[in-house]
Order: structure tokens, then sequence, then C-alpha cells
């Protein structure tokens, strides 16, 4: 049975997008050389975060890094209806992370992995960078 991904809704998108982006991050944090599970959580959170998530998005968006096809996806993501909310971000910040998510779970749907790989490596670079100058 093949499904058409294209329209699978936003939210099922980011369910995957989200453990697709966390195994990306947590994979970058051993490379790292961290081991300790504690400081490897800590870590993960900065990248994760729904705050981080939206300022890698605002960054893409600032640097014009999306194609129309992705640019729609994260509209769609965007502007799901969810019931439920980020523990730690407004509603906003919530709903860009959702589109940020709903990318990368597309992108790995259609099996994109080199477009997907190169928008992981810009995403964690930008927030190691974000890291570095503000000294979290």
């Amino acid at each position: 049975m093949t499904r058409d991904f294209t329209q699978l809704n936003g939210l099922a998108l980011a369910f995957l997008g989200d453990a697709i982006f966390e195994t990306h991050v947590r994979r970058y944090l051993i490379d790292q050389g961290l081991t300790k599970p504690n400081r490897l959580h800590q870590q993960a959170v900065k990248f994760v975060s729904a705050k981080a998530q939206a300022r890698i998005m605002k960054y893409w968006l600032e640097q014009e890094m999306l194609n129309e096809e992705e640019l729609s996806i994260f509209k769609r993501g965007r502007n799901s209806s969810s019931h439920t909310s980020a523990k730690n971000a407004d509603i906003i910040t919530y709903r860009v992370a959702t589109g940020f998510e709903s990318v990368i779970g597309y992108l790995s749907l259609m099996n994109q992995e080199e477009r997907l790989n190169y928008l992981m490596e810009q995403a964690i670079e930008y927030i190691t960078n974000e890291i570095q100058i503000l000294g979290t």
C-alpha cells in the first residue's frame, strides 16, 4: 500500500518530525563526546525545545532556506489545530515549532534524505552557535 504523504495532516507530520530531530540531536551530542545521561539531556533540551525549534524556523525563513513545497508544509503544521500545547512556550512559539517538525517529518516520509540531512545540519549548527554566543 502506497500512501500519499503530501496530504497527511500537519500534526501527523510533526509527530514523526519531532522524533527525527531529537534523534539527530542525540547523535550530534554523542558525536561531541558527551556520555553522561544527565548532561546529554540538559544539552538536548537546548536544541529540541519548542523555543529552540521556533528560533531555527525563524532563521530558516529569514534566510529563505525553504522551497515552496517545504514552506507550504510548514504553514500546514503551524496552522494545525492541536488540543495540547508546550509546557514552557506560548501558543505562537508552539505552533511555529509544530511547523518546523512538520517539515522534518514530511522530508523523511518523502525519502528526501539529502535535503533532510542538510536542514538538520543547519539547525544544529544554528543552535550550537547561538549557545556559544549566549553562553548557555
